[in-house]
């Protein structure tokens, strides 16, 4: 459904950049959940890749990929995510590229905060490569909506099917959580150390005290920077990771 208020057309005019008006700064945004990760198509360089050849075909300068690794699309509280909005309203971009819409969001009712709130106010194009919406058109429009619905769709899908996996996990007397960085599930089902990223996490918490920054200690590690900061950040995520670990009964 078209959010009450919209002056679609004027937004739509404001997204579509033309292949000749140049200069266009494009940036691409790619975003993997940690379940993501291994899955076919979803990678972060696979989605850099299909962004900077879309551009490339529209005339466009690619001038920032923003990446965000290990985050899910079920809220918009994201590092990556707040920096690229922080850009846009510096005026910085005319358009945002993303792989597909659920890369950005798989809420219904963020993407319409982020097309109102961020999007139309600044102008800025908002274009995915495999995903072929117009806004001109009210087809386009109705477009549009039906992807985020089926985004949410199958996050939500995928929610439920989680907790009935995990329900029978822990009636077999398995581990029913995600498994930490730094750990491993043992074949007893229950989780157990991985020496080679409890090593990587010595490294990492040893950069760290040499006041190292989170993408350095990433590009050394390659440790995602959604775990590296569930890991070293003194915040709650930090506190919610350290009690995860203090709930295993490792041997």
């Amino acid at each position: 459904m078209e959010p009450k208020g919209t002056s679609w057309a004027r937004v739509a005019r404001s997204r579509a950049p033309s292949p000749t008006d140049l200069p266009v700064n494009a940036v691409g945004y790619i975003r993997v959940s940690t379940d993501e990760q291994a899955a076919e198509g979803q990678s972060l360089d696979n989605q850099e890749a299909r962004i900077r050849a879309y551009a490339e075909s529209q005339g466009w300068e690619v001038v920032e990929i923003y990446r965000e690794e290990g985050y899910s699309g079920k809220t918009i509280d994201r590092p990556e995510l707040k920096r690229l909005t922080n850009a846009i309203a510096a005026g910085q971009i005319d358009v945002l590229l993303v792989y597909r819409v659920d890369r950005l969001t798989r809420r219904q009712k963020d993407l319409w905060t982020l097309l109102e709130d961020v999007l139309e106010p600044n102008k800025v194009g908002f274009k995915s490569v495999i995903e072929p919406f117009d806004t001109t058109t009210a087809q386009g429009k109705a477009f549009l909506g039906m992807l985020a619905v089926f985004a949410q769709l199958e996050r939500d899908t995928i929610a439920e099917r989680t907790k009935d996996t995990l329900k029978n996990k822990r009636a077999n007397g398995e581990w029913s959580g995600r498994v930490p960085f730094g750990f491993r599930i043992g074949v007893n089902g229950q989780l157990e150390k991985d020496p080679d990223q409890q090593r990587l996490i010595a490294k990492a918490k040893r950069l760290r005290k040499c006041e190292k920054s989170f993408r350095r200690i990433n590009e050394k590690t390659g440790i995602p920077l959604g775990t590296l900061h569930r890991i070293l950040s003194k915040n709650g995520r930090n506190r919610k990771y350290r009690n995860s670990i203090k709930a295993i009964t490792v041997p």
